[in-house]
């Protein structure tokens, strides 16, 4: 962001926000007044609510966690004490109070600040939370490393917006409870998924149940019981009290794997979260505190359908007007008003999955929490009880997919390229090692655009194609989509159609798809762009721009990462070779190229130059910064097409015999 913006967004904070911009730094909220509290939530609300009408981005989830996280930051120490944030995107205003006030106008953009955690970005950030269900792992591990180093200080992991559904947190619950590590785990129920009933009661139960008179006294009972009526019976009135307390409060799973349950509590009551704090605070065994937010609170479109205003794109502060789902904001920029309207590769996998299971019933859809954005709410609307969302739980996402497949089902599991990786290990040996017709659905794959390093598909092409009777394949258009599925639903092995975040805009070709194999779309003589998915359109657009300067430049569809279409490679073998992939070099599309002509050993026969990602963690930026830093658009292609196709070959640099 240029001076001169971050100079207008100073001075805007000055003007509209005096108490946010009087702190100078975290650790002023601990001397705030509880009134100072509240006023200081308003400011930091509206806020996120400014920049998310400018950037976009994840909207209803940190507006509902304002209060918690001020409360959290006014009690605890951060120079001393550890906060996790799962998932990741609950945190916009612990960036806000951490240093980050007067660049939180650069969230999402290109060169400013993650929508996520990052420890590379503050000090405050203690773990990268991109992927949920983390904290308590790596909390734990702080707790542990803590306490071996005599240091002072509390680790928080605040978990919530589904988190808690993911297996490794109960991995990890179990494991600190054994350990009995120093550590508090906050839940922000904003889904109100364990306890439906918040108000003056379950405040008042919380107060009472973390005030130091009643652990004072539960001790002395204790005690005093023992002395008296012994160990038995002792025993059976804990038992009893256990009983009691989760008829009142549903705590009693988490005191069965080792912590002291407390809530559930108004976690958009300041006063209410302060007390409960501070006397939480200075109890070192495992904690959990169990606090009920209302997603989307400050904003009334987002309060009435937290859901839909869980991502946003940019639009108008006061009205609901531009609002979309984060997963279906197109991620072609420079186009037209009526692209806005065109299907995406996630709309054309939705409608030919519901076109498929019209006539076949044993398909069902799978999906890990995501089934808006994946499409498969589309599916659950026509077929609800042929739909099944396992929470985020990837890996048993795929599992569930390969115990349906051996009884004769069809499951598609549609799991972003991202979180597919989560669930690398049951891919490898439940599906692939048992070769059972599982379809993959591998949505987000490639560059995702604003979304931090965490969310980019960048490595699926590497991970899907090293494993034997995996067949892996990458349409280029929404017609290839809704052929890749109809024909990977006939076939007896795994199949993953992997395809991007982006307009499904139709790349002609034949009139007959072929779907078994690759499809020249432009003859050429001097060279070839052979590519996959839709990087092929920018390929097109260069190979017709090159024709101008004197280049004759064809362009294949591979369409197959595994297996590769041999025939298409030896046809087009004797021309310089360009490979193109949104996924990294490492392993990717282009390296099986390689590979397939070093099979045949002709490798020193055939000339290849690969474009793709770098061996590095892609950083946030829209889609085409993205796809132009990395030189895929048309642009990039050409520049690379140019410098290639110049280069002498090696048989010109031999001397003349």
């Amino acid at each position: 962001m240029s001076t001169i913006e971050d100079t207008r967004w100073a001075e805007h904070l000055r003007d509209s926000y005096p108490c946010l911009s009087g702190l100078e730094q975290p650790s002023d909220i601990r001397s705030l007044s509880l009134d100072a509290l509240e006023t200081l939530a308003g400011e930091v609300r509206q806020v996120i609510i400014e920049v998310a009408s400018t950037n976009g981005g994840h909207f209803a989830s940190p507006l509902g966690a304002v209060e918690l996280t001020i409360a959290l930051h006014h009690v605890f120490d951060l120079e001393q004490d550890c906060m996790i944030w799962d998932v990741g995107h609950q945190a916009h205003a612990h960036k806000i109070l951490t240093g980050r006030r007067d660049t939180f106008h650069t969230l999402r953009a290109k060169g400013g600040l993650s929508g996520y955690p990052r420890r590379s970005e503050s000090p405050y950030d203690s773990f990268g939370t991109g992927h949920s269900s983390t904290s308590i792992s790596a909390g734990l591990g702080m707790a542990i490393a803590k306490a071996r180093r005599k240091e002072a200080g509390r680790v928080v992991a605040i978990i919530g917006d589904g988190a808690l559904t993911g297996g490794m947190a109960y991995e990890a619950l179990s494991h600190a409870g054994h350990l009995y590590a120093n550590m508090l785990v906050v839940l922000n129920d904003n889904d109100m998924s364990i306890s439906k009933n918040v108000g003056a009661l379950s405040s008042m139960l919380s107060r009472l149940i973390t005030g130091g008179l009643y652990n004072r006294a539960k001790g002395d009972l204790k005690s005093f019981m023992e002395h008296t009526v012994g160990r038995q019976v002792t025993d059976a009135a804990r038992r009893m009290e256990h009983s009691l307390k989760g008829m009142i409060v549903k705590g009693t799973f988490f005191e069965e794997l080792g912590f002291r349950y407390i809530g559930p509590c108004d976690g958009n009551d300041i006063p209410t979260l302060v007390h409960c704090l501070q006397n939480i605070k200075d109890m070192a065994k495992p904690m959990l505190f169990h606090c009920v937010t209302r997603k989307g609170k400050g904003y009334p479109y987002a309060e009435e359908d937290p859901l839909k205003y869980h991502g946003v794109k940019p639009y108008d502060v006061k009205t609901e007007n531009g609002h979309a789902l984060l997963g279906e904001v197109p991620a072609v920029e420079s186009k037209p008003a009526d692209v806005e309207t065109a299907p995406t590769f996630t709309d054309a996998f939705a409608n030919a999955l519901i076109e498929a299971a019209e006539a076949d019933e044993a398909i069902v859809g799978i999906t890990a929490a995501m089934p808006t954005g994946t499409g498969l709410s589309k599916f659950e609307a026509v077929y609800p009880k042929r739909f099944y969302d396992v929470g985020i739980c990837e890996q048993h996402a795929v599992t569930f997919a390969a115990g349906l497949a051996t009884q004769g089902m069809r499951p598609v599991a549609a799991i972003y390229s991202t979180f597919l990786q989560r669930g690398f290990d049951q891919y490898i040996h439940d599906v692939c090692l048992q070769n059972l017709p599982v379809v993959f659905a591998v949505d987000r794959a490639g560059l995702v655009g604003e979304d931090s390093p965490t969310q980019q598909g960048a490595f699926d092409l590497s991970f899907l194609r090293a494993i034997p009777n995996a067949v892996v394949l990458a349409p280029r258009d929404d017609v290839d989509t809704r052929l890749a599925l109809r024909w990977a639903l006939q076939q007896d092995g795994p199949v993953a159609i992997r395809y991007a975040r982006c307009i499904a805009t139709t790349i002609p070709g034949a009139d007959e798809r072929d779907m078994t194999g690759g499809e020249l779309l432009r003859e050429g003589r001097d060279g070839c762009f052979l590519a996959i998915g839709p990087v092929l359109k920018g390929c097109l657009e260069a190979a017709e721009a090159l024709e101008s300067e004197g280049y004759s430049i064809a362009v294949a569809d591979a369409r197959f990462v595994k297996p590769l279409d041999g025939a298409l490679l030896d046809t087009i073998a004797h021309l310089s070779l360009i490979t193109v992939e949104e996924n990294t070099l490492e392993g990717g599309f282009g390296s099986a190229v390689m590979e397939h002509f070093e099979k045949r050993d002709r490798l020193g026969d055939v000339r290849i130059k690969r474009v793709g990602l770098s061996d590095r963690f892609i950083d946030h930026a829209t889609r085409a910064e993205q796809l132009a830093e990395a030189g895929l658009d048309a642009a990039g292609l050409m520049q690379t097409a140019r410098q290639f196709l110049s280069q002498p070959l090696a048989s010109d640099l031999q001397p003349a015999k």
